[in-house]
């Protein structure tokens, strides 16, 4: 993970189109997607780390608002490892960006709906504006989760509303294990090494440039070629082996965050087909 801008001690800031049909003739081959323009209309910046407004293919209009981030750019700190995180009041405020980067206004939390850090680092908060209010004030709209695992190779820019930059690589693969000091996460993306993310882009939305989607939040990267220590993540495979690739930043998956949302846009972790981790309450 990366070290923190402010505020947490030890704390890591880590490292956030529709294609046009083919009209060629049958014995042509059929044209590749062409890709959106990524821009950064729809992400946030937090007080240290990076964000996006966002939403599942069934969230209404009327729904209120989800912002996705890290577990590890929560306000409190970071969650310890097996800890989750539900339903906790927050106040938290975010910068909503339009598609230059420019300052569009203020978004709010009402509570911290979901966040941890165990098998995936993650945190989404609810906001006390809907999609609809937000759209009519300010002009943007959310960007969608995808639903389906991403493919290795795909085409992605990480958004981060912190440095206001895109940068702009491709899925290399997936870690079965990324192992991070005291935290383990599961099949985790790994970029090529174009994306050369830092500290505050932590959270930042990681978008399939073909579809216009959030497939990954953004969350750490090896620094110095250290094995499997704070801000030296590794890889560990099915095996055990264990793999140090210095320079290369990971993110943490988010189609597994779709079938745990539900009516009125809320997380319901006992919704069939949802996977992320639970509470021990509920365990």
């Amino acid at each position: 993970m990366k070290k923190p801008l402010v505020g947490v001690c030890f704390a890591a800031l880590l490292i956030g189109a529709t294609a046009a049909p083919a009209t060629a003739a049958s014995d042509e081959r059929p044209a590749e997607p062409r890709a959106k323009a990524v821009n950064f209309a729809g992400t946030v910046a937090l007080s240290n780390c990076s964000g996006s407004v966002v939403r599942v293919p069934d969230s209404k209009p009327g729904d209120p608002a989800l912002v996705l981030s890290n577990g590890h750019c929560l306000e409190g700190g970071f969650p310890a490892p097996g800890q989750v995180i539900v339903n906790k009041a927050s106040t938290r405020s975010f910068t909503l960006l339009n598609a230059s980067g420019g300052n569009a206004g203020t978004v709010r939390a009402s509570k911290i709906a979901y966040g941890t850090m165990t098998d995936t680092d993650m945190s989404l908060y609810q906001l006390t504006s809907t999609y609809s209010a937000i759209e009519s004030r300010y002009g943007i709209k959310a960007l969608e989760l995808n639903s389906k695992r991403p493919e290795q190779g795909r085409a992605i820019t990480v958004a981060s509303g912190y440095w206001k930059k895109l940068y702009k690589c491709n899925i290399d693969g997936f870690a079965y294990r990324l192992k991070e000091g005291s935290w383990t996460w599961k099949d985790s993306v790994r970029y090529t090494p174009a994306c050369q993310t830092i500290g505050g882009t932590s959270g930042s939305p990681v978008i399939d440039d073909a579809t216009g989607k959030v497939v990954a939040v953004n969350n750490t990267g090896n620094e110095s070629g250290g094995r499997c220590t704070d801000n030296n993540p590794c890889e560990v495979d099915e095996n055990g082996k264990v793999t140090v690739r210095e320079g290369i930043n990971y993110a943490q998956q988010t189609y597994w965050i779709v079938p745990c949302v539900g009516a009125g846009n809320k997380i319901d972790l006992s919704r069939p087909g949802c996977e992320l981790p639970k509470p021990a309450r509920m365990k």
